[in-house]
């Protein structure tokens, strides 16, 4: 039964250009189209940003540390299966973790999945592997590793993947003497469950990106992907999902909320963007990403002097990049809401 309401829920109720057209023709929604303009009382983002604008983020959890806030994403792995169909010893890169909700599909789905989950929120940080560690039967928390970290602002830890073992994925020589300062100074930092011998976890199989990208400046993107970008080994992907263009919220902000093109800013000062599907695909290809028809992922293969395998894996996993269009029903009001969300997978080169 869930797993039917699920693919209900998950498919696509109506066609985007149909919405699209309703919205442009409605004058009472024109304010979202035109060109924006910053005037000199506007808090618009395109101006000198606080150093801190996380701080409204951490508000945010603070007032909702309940963790009720969000609902677990168990939709997950219908629409990214190849969290499933990768080999052993997957390690996956979560930003923006909040509570756990897209956390704990990603764990329960495979034993051989480690997660690594970022956030600017310490409170919430712990409230995720609190989450975490009382949600299931089973124990899932030995394979969650978080730190604390505001992406927007600071590049991720040496020891996800250390610039030597970058140049190393590349078959670049480098030299990796045990005794130079770079090694040293990393090994102090190190994280607990790095063993003597690693000088990083070696980078990740996947990214994602889960309704993460819109919550921070636009101006800020870039950056964020193309951090995203240096910490994923070649042939992985980045899974993308995200509030799309005439998504109902949208529709709701006000004239004054208007911060930038299709930007917007909530009255407890967090941000929202709407992706069109050309800027996705933008910002994604900008940063080195590519858009494929078949999934290669770089395994590891102890009998080879390559120490890589390439997996080709089967049509099914061609990229999507797509809008998707769904009618949910507030049961209470009797009331219809269109929502669109965008659905990406982005591929680093080999």
């Amino acid at each position: 039964m869930m797993e039917g309401t699920a693919a209900e829920y998950h498919s696509k109720d109506f066609e985007w250009e149909e919405l699209r057209d309703e919205v442009e023709n409605d004058a009472s929604l024109r304010y979202h189209l035109v060109p924006f303009v910053a005037s000199s009382s506007s808090s618009s983002p395109s101006s000198d940003l606080p150093p801190d604008d996380a701080d409204a983020w951490r508000s945010f959890h603070r007032r909702h540390s309940a963790g009720k806030f969000f609902k677990e994403r168990r939709y997950l792995l219908k629409e990214f299966p190849e969290l499933l169909c990768s080999g052993n010893s997957i390690q996956v890169l979560e930003l923006g973790c909040g509570n756990g909700s897209t956390i704990l599909p990603i764990l329960r789905a495979k034993e051989s999945i480690v997660v690594y989950a970022c956030d600017c929120s310490e409170e919430v940080l712990q409230r995720a592997k609190e989450i975490v560690a009382t949600t299931s039967d089973v124990s899932l928390d030995h394979r969650l590793r978080t730190f604390l970290l505001d992406f927007t602002v600071h590049k991720f830890p040496d020891w996800l993947f250390c610039s030597s073992c970058q140049r190393a994925s590349f078959s670049k020589p480098v030299n990796l003497s045990s005794d130079s300062i770079e090694q040293k100074l990393r090994k102090l930092n190190a994280p607990s469950f790095l063993t003597e011998e690693q000088c990083c976890i070696g980078g990740v199989d996947f990214v994602t990106l889960i309704f993460t990208l819109s919550a921070i400046p636009f101006q800020r993107m870039s950056s964020v992907i193309q951090k995203c970008f240096s910490v994923l080994k070649p042939g992985c992907l980045l899974l993308f999902r995200d509030y799309g263009l005439y998504d109902m919220t949208m529709l709701r902000f006000l004239p004054e909320q208007r911060i930038g093109f299709r930007e917007y800013m909530r009255s407890d000062g967090t941000f929202s963007y709407f992706f069109s599907l050309d800027i996705v695909r933008d910002l994604f290809l900008g940063a080195g990403f590519t858009e494929v028809t078949f999934w290669t992922m770089l395994m590891p293969d102890f009998a080879s002097n390559n120490n890589h395998i390439k997996f080709l894996l089967p049509s099914m996993h061609k990229l999507e990049l797509e809008y998707c269009c769904i009618t949910s029903v507030n049961r209470q009001r009797g009331k219809k809401m269109q929502r669109v969300w965008i659905h990406g997978k982005f591929q680093k080169p080999i």
